[in-house]
């Protein structure tokens, strides 16, 4: 981001300063000493929080500010306001049923037919179900952003996973 006084200016974008003199839309091309001619000075934006974890605004300088999410629910009623907690919780429980639906057909013909659901299914759905339960015993068990943070599943550069939130197992063949 660069700044002419108090005017933000965009590279490939032509500008005018405080004299009125139009200034070309290359101007970001000059030299550091004509740059600072004409007062255009660089702004360092300041990165970003992840935004699952951090309520956050940007100043026109670039510079954030954060707060952290609730952790627990407050208010009731309709005033209530989920907390991280309760929102992680339901995204668990809505990916969990995402993920059992698509074997649900394998129960239905059970049903309709007696025919037997096959071991793999039924070994991954009650798996599904475990895996669900460890992700809201793992988020109750938080008790700051910064353990949130932990539980995500991140991978590191060697292709290495570490945290358990949305690791889901997958269906055996």
């Amino acid at each position: 981001m660069w700044k002419y006084h108090n005017i933000t200016i965009n590279p490939g974008k032509g500008w005018t300063d405080v004299n009125g003199t139009r200034h070309p839309k290359n101007w970001h091309i000059w030299s550091d000493e004509e740059k600072a001619k004409h007062s255009i000075t660089e702004i360092q934006e300041d990165s970003p929080p992840d935004s699952r974890l951090y309520n956050w605004s940007m100043d026109k300088d670039g510079k954030i500010t954060s707060t952290a999410k609730a952790l627990d629910d407050s208010g009731s009623g309709a005033d209530k306001v989920l907390g991280l907690k309760t929102s992680l919780k339901n995204k668990v429980k809505s990916q969990q049923g995402s993920l059992l639906s698509q074997t649900d057909w394998a129960y239905i013909r059970h049903y309709d037919s007696g025919k037997d659901v096959p071991a793999n299914i039924e070994t991954w759905r009650n798996a599904i179900r475990a895996k669900a339960t460890e992700m809201e015993t793992a988020i109750d068990d938080c008790s700051s952003i910064e353990d949130i943070e932990k539980i995500w599943l991140t991978h590191d550069e060697e292709g290495n996973k570490s945290g358990i939130l949305y690791d889901w197992p997958e269906l055996e063949e």
